[in-house]
């Protein structure tokens, strides 16, 4: 068992700012972001996250690409949301996005308590998609141990686990089974049991 890890997340997030091409400003990136988004888009994941975490969440959410998922961040996918001007329309659209993905992973860190939004978030998705929340926790070393607010603990992990080629799969995992991402994320309900 194994997470990933802030600075795993945080190295894939400078790699691919490398690849960019320069001399963009932030507003050009961020009108391009605009425009990608439309409201009828679908998601397979919302990925809920602790803004101190930004650039572990940037991070975090190209890996996850690259394992094939499409994966709803708000300040990346929907940059006119300001965190800064927080109202009831802004509840409002974080509602609608969420609706637009078919499951929720909730990334928690020591930054986690400090946001309002998150519990929020998390309440919301369990009513909508009961089953469909896995708890992503970001972590320093891929070994930690992990303990997160005691209400986490109805639901099941992220992380990875080794293959019999050698390699690692991400799964969404309970004490006695677990799920492949892919199959998470397109919200069925397939869990295997451990051999």
């Amino acid at each position: 068992m194994s997470f990933i890890t802030k600075s795993e997340a945080i190295a894939a997030f400078r790699e691919s700012q490398m690849r960019r091409p320069l001399r963009k400003s932030a507003p050009e990136i961020l009108r391009e972001n605009a425009d990608a988004f439309y409201e009828g888009k679908k998601y397979d994941a919302f990925l809920s996250h602790c803004h101190e975490d930004a650039d572990v969440i940037a991070g975090v959410k190209l890996l996850l690409e690259q394992q094939g998922i499409s994966v709803y961040v708000d300040r990346i996918d929907d940059p006119l949301l300001n965190p800064a001007q927080v109202n009831p329309a802004t509840a409002d659209k974080l509602r609608v996005r969420m609706r637009s993905c078919a499951s929720m992973l909730f990334a928690t860190s020591e930054s986690s308590p400090n946001s309002k939004w998150m519990p929020w978030e998390l309440g919301y998705f369990d009513g909508l998609r009961q089953g469909q929340i896995a708890i992503l926790p970001l972590v320093d070393s891929s070994k930690d141990a992990f303990k997160g607010q005691e209400y986490i603990g109805l639901y099941p992990l992220f992380e990875r686990l080794p293959t019999t080629s050698g390699g690692e799969a991400f799964v969404v995992r309970t004490p006695h089974k677990y799920m492949i991402l892919e199959d998470f994320a397109a919200g069925r309900q397939s869990y295997r049991d451990f051999a």
